[in-house]
């Protein structure tokens, strides 16, 4: 999403790495040139110039302008600038001190409410908090049936009542929620394709009825500054306590994610980082902030890596470099594990210094698709021992993967190159 942004900042910086001393001309053309970026990025206008005024008066002062890197002075205001705009830290969600906590999801028609009420009951569910779903959109067709696919997907069980409206369905379902032991509801409202004043005062009662902990809006950063007026209209009605910023793996120039906090006051918590329902992300504008920067981003590829890769595991495929045991199917386990993990192009950008690589180098995924139907198509005892590939067996597995023989011949190649590698590393595990 921010990768045009993330390439005007970088040219500037650039620049200013090429330059010794700096003087208060060279800050202004800086600035300049940095408010052009937030702006062609769709940041709200107000926003940006208060955060032009605020790093104007920290990088004119002497620690800048006397400093021996004067550009990395720059760099390190205008970073800490871009997370004081989204928030100084993540914004936890906040739980009830006994019973359910009540969590109610906003927003307009289409912004991923119901969607994403899925997204967050699984987060919950894997911190043990016993999420229950609660369908009270009762006016889009199929809304109950597409929250009762996703909760039966996640395990999570889903509260209607037929024929009921949507407060006294909040209600019931609370209600439901003590006397079951539910740790979390979860209410996916109804949206309208435009802010009315039947669904603000439906929304008002539901809240007046069900008090909840979190009201938490959905936008859809791909509509830009409309979303920063979205947030503002809810706000005013209902008070929300956060925001779940949805769509954060597209392509739309980001303004909103940088904008809203500034706007509202209020956190940005999460964020949607693509179409499953594991693609959910506790919000760190630290982080977002690196990454924009071409920074990277280490912590949040170490919990990816950590909630995919399993220890034990990790240690019998260690072993099985040493022993030089490592066969295709040991292969086949490992790239199916970083594919869990997200775009091979994103988890690039989030190591240092791999963000510029990762921008003007193209992630062919089709190819990794391409050898797990080259392994797929051999047998046990092929995967174990190559060597056995004959012509008439590398044939068969081409067309059984829908490749050429070259593409196997290929693969075989490149996986007896990386067991010479392991061999060499292995004498120094």
């Amino acid at each position: 999403m921010f990768q045009t942004l993330s390439d005007r900042l970088g040219a500037i910086f650039q620049r200013l790495r090429s330059r010794g001393k700096l003087t208060e001309s060279d800050v202004s053309e800086v600035l300049r040139e940095v408010r052009v970026a937030l702006l062609e990025s769709d940041v709200n206008l107000k926003v940006v110039k208060d955060f032009i005024a605020s790093i104007r008066e920290r990088a004119v002062g002497a620690e800048v302008l006397e400093s021996l890197t004067p550009a990395q002075s720059v760099i390190k205001i205008v970073r800490d600038g871009l997370v004081e705009l989204m928030g100084t830290h993540a914004a936890p969600l906040r739980f009830a001190g006994t019973g359910p906590t009540a969590i109610m999801l906003v927003g307009l028609q289409g912004s991923g409410k119901t969607t994403h009420a899925a997204k967050l009951a699984l987060l919950l569910k894997e911190q043990g908090r016993r999420p229950l779903l609660v369908a009270c959109d009762v006016y889009r067709p199929a809304a109950v049936t597409q929250l009762e696919v996703l909760g039966a997907q996640i395990g999570v069980p889903v509260f209607h009542e037929a024929g009921a409206s949507p407060v006294d369905i909040a209600s019931a379902a609370m209600e439901q929620a003590r006397r079951v032991g539910h740790g979390a509801v979860l209410v996916d409202t109804a949206g309208r394709l435009q802010i009315d004043e039947p669904l603000m005062l439906e929304l008002e009662r539901m809240a007046a009825a069900i008090r909840p902990n979190e009201i938490l809006l959905v936008v859809d950063s791909m509509t830009g500054q409309e979303a920063v007026n979205v947030a503002k209209a809810f706000d005013e009605r209902l008070a929300i306590t956060g925001t779940i910023l949805t769509k954060l793996d597209g392509d739309s120039r980001g303004g909103a994610a940088l904008s809203i906090r500034a706007v509202t006051g209020k956190p940005v918590k999460f964020a949607g980082t693509g179409e499953k329902v594991t693609a959910l992300e506790p919000f760190y504008p630290d982080r977002l902030a690196s990454r924009i920067l071409g920074m990277g981003d280490v912590l949040t590829l170490i919990e990816k890596t950590q909630s995919v890769f399993d220890e034990t595991k990790a240690k019998e495929l260690a072993g099985k470099i040493r022993r030089q045991s490592f066969t295709l199917a040991d292969f086949l386990e490992q790239l199916r594990q970083v594919r869990k993990m997200g775009p091979l192009g994103d988890l690039m950008k989030m190591i240092p210094g791999m963000g510029k690589l990762a921008a003007n180098a193209t992630v062919d995924e089709s190819e990794v698709s391409r050898i797990e139907a080259i392994i797929c198509s051999m047998t046990p005892r092929e995967r174990a021992d190559p060597r056995i590939l004959n012509a008439s067996r590398r044939r068969r597995i081409a067309v059984g993967s829908g490749t050429q023989v070259q593409d196997v011949n290929r693969l075989v190649k490149q996986f007896d190159q990386s067991k010479q590698m392991m061999k060499k590393l292995s004498r120094n595990l």
